[in-house]
């Protein structure tokens, strides 16, 4: 593997001083910089180039949501990975909206830490059952009063749609990435290969026009294809 080049975009200077030992001490990993707020982060990305920022999602001035945004807009080829105290943050879920290939919590164990850079930086997501639970549960909250039937509208709408060019494989495979199942975990449950998986997931992505799976999860919520229980 190439190396992987990390911006960390934080504005608590000694987390940042945190994430980069951690991921310094790595053989595959560099911190190429540190940004203390949003528009610096934005502006680094650009000029450094990194496969991997770590972006905080609440900070003064540009937010990360904002950041994010601009980032997946301008650099395409840069992920981002949203920091976050609280599991349960309307800010993170909005950043994955906005296009965050991850979401971890700032607490979050090193190797996980690692883990998570390095998954994203191959090119996959960061969406454990846990979050896409958590997701769920605050997209539900969201929904105004008479919201289930919008969303069984949304899911209609989508069917006659993008929904409509995916296969039944294609869509069974779609439904177990928005409960958060690896391509293995996917793999086990429709006795299929896991390469047979990855190719599976780049059709529905490109066929709906998303980003990754994190993408893919919030479209499923979004069009009412999950809805609360």
């Amino acid at each position: 593997m190439t190396g992987i080049s990390v911006l960390l975009v934080d504005d608590q200077s000694l987390l940042r001083m945190g994430f980069r030992l951690v991921l310094e001490a790595e053989d595959d990993i560099t911190v190429v910089g540190e940004a203390s707020d949003g528009a610096a982060g934005v502006s680094m990305t650009h000029s450094l180039r990194p496969d991997v920022v770590l972006m905080d999602v609440r900070m003064p001035g540009v937010n990360g949501i904002e950041a994010t945004a601009a980032i997946v807009a301008e650099q395409p080829d840069t992920k981002v990975i949203i920091l976050t105290t609280f599991d349960l943050d309307e800010y993170a879920f909005a950043g994955l909206r906005a296009g965050a290939s991850g979401f971890l919590l700032k607490d979050t164990e090193p190797a996980e830490l690692v883990g998570a850079i390095r998954t994203v930086a191959s090119g996959d997501a960061v969406v454990s059952p846990r979050i896409t639970r958590r997701m769920l549960e605050m997209f539900a909250t969201q929904m105004p009063e008479g919201a289930a039937g919008d969303a069984s509208g949304a899911a209609a709408a989508a069917a006659d749609g993008p929904l409509s060019d995916l296969t039944h494989r294609e869509h069974e495979v779609l439904l177990a990435i928005a409960e958060g199942l690896s391509n293995g975990e996917i793999a086990e449950r429709l006795f299929v290969s896991e390469a047979t998986v990855k190719t599976h997931v780049g059709k529905v992505l490109a066929k709906l026009g998303l980003r990754d799976r994190v993408q893919a999860v919030v479209y499923a919520y979004e069009t009412g294809l999950i809805r609360p229980a």
